[in-house]
């Protein structure tokens, strides 16, 4: 396992998207992995197995495919499940009633739901807290503190977290970090090595990239924390099936390719977007004024293709107008596939999050999130124009 380890990473990421987690089919030689549709395997003898026993713990497919995510995280580990919130929920189950828990004030929606209405019933605390100074975060750290949940850039007003300065304060206290590394995708940012735990993805996004699967996944270093989870993962069963698996598998192999056109096309989308009469204002982590900019240079290899705005003296229902008058962006939930969708954030994504608490952090009626895909920018730019005209 060791010296497989060291081969992959040394890869570059292009080609690690392609072959890492993946060896022909010993059996008819298929490049593909093939997609193995079966719920139990056959044993010589009970316990005499080639390390299958039942697809809820361990499947083939799902196996290439969690290598794969390991790989392009520089991690050793990786486990898939069948949702990012089912990845959300195993992390939590490592916790106790009576620890607590650090988390960003500006914060997806359905991860703000799982720990204000889920665990927070079972007597875990989570503090919701600005990471823009990365010391604050000593001020919420005691004997209970046990984990550190960030996202980074953040769901949907785009803030920076610097993953560097969290991880060094965590690791001095001795707290797990995690990072939500959806927006950015294992193509642009690597938390692990920048002192992280543990990575979250909602693989539902950009890593799968079509928009044909929901999942989410976890990647670490940790072999004891990777048993941890593993049981977990195993014991509670939200894991994704093979099918699944083989699609995100062949969404990997492009992932470098489709992730430098979301950045191509972000950056002019961002560009037009900046000065246009009807925006008041946009959240971008490229631009040299915005909030977080250095830090996601130095943490970010670009920056993304997810952008927000709020448009001008506007009432919810001029938003919900503008909203639905695009005709290449799709009004929808999600965010990371080939496709440029529009979201309004404030009754779609966090509609959950009471509007006093989401407010105060940016996420008013007036706001839409762009995940910009990679068609043509020409007919992007011409869809904003009618749709903001």
């Amino acid at each position: 396992m060791n010296g497989d380890y060291i081969k992959i990473n040394s890869m570059k990421f292009a080609t690690k998207a392609i072959h890492a987690g993946q060896e022909p089919d010993p059996t008819t030689g298929a490049i593909m992995t093939p997609i193995y549709q079966t719920s139990t395997y056959w044993q010589a003898s009970p316990g005499d197995n080639k390390g299958f026993e039942y697809s809820r713990g361990t499947n083939p497919t799902r196996k290439a495919l969690e290598d794969c995510l390991a790989a392009l995280e520089n991690a050793k580990y990786g486990l898939a499940f069948s949702s990012g919130m089912g990845a959300t929920d195993a992390v939590m189950k490592l916790l106790q009633p009576g620890d607590e828990v650090i988390t960003g004030d500006d914060l997806y929606g359905g991860s703000y739901r799982i720990f204000t209405k889920i665990f927070a019933n079972y007597g875990i605390k989570f503090h919701f807290i600005s990471f823009a100074d990365p010391e604050n975060v000593r001020k919420y750290i005691n004997e209970n503190t046990k984990l550190i949940w960030v996202e980074t850039p953040t769901n949907p007003t785009m803030r920076i977290v610097d993953v560097k300065a969290v991880g060094k304060i965590a690791k001095e206290k001795n707290v797990k970090l995690v990072v939500d590394n959806t927006f950015a995708s294992p193509y642009l940012q690597n938390p692990i090595d920048l002192g992280a735990d543990i990575v979250m993805h909602s693989v539902t996004k950009y890593i799968g990239g079509h928009s044909d699967v929901v999942m989410g996944a976890l990647m670490l270093n940790d072999e004891e924390l990777y048993k941890k989870l593993w049981f977990i993962y195993n014991a509670c069963g939200a894991t994704p099936g093979p099918m699944d698996s083989f699609l995100v598998l062949r969404g990997i192999k492009t992932l470098h390719l489709r992730m430098k056109a979301h950045c191509e096309n972000g950056r002019k989308v961002a560009e037009f977007l900046k000065d246009h009469p009807r925006v008041a204002k946009i959240y971008w982590p490229g631009f040299d004024d915005a909030p977080g900019h250095l830090v996601a240079k130095k943490q970010m290899r670009d920056f993304g293709g997810m952008i927000s705005i709020t448009l001008k003296d506007a009432t919810l229902e001029d938003t919900f107008k503008i909203a639905s008058s695009f005709k290449v962006f799709s009004l929808a939930e999600s965010l990371g596939g080939v496709e440029s969708l529009i979201n309004h954030p404030a009754t779609m994504t966090h509609g959950s999050i009471p509007k006093e608490v989401r407010e105060k952090v940016g996420v008013v009626d007036s706001l839409l999130r762009l995940s910009v895909g990679v068609e043509d920018i020409d007919d992007l730019l011409e869809d904003l124009k009618q749709a903001l005209a």
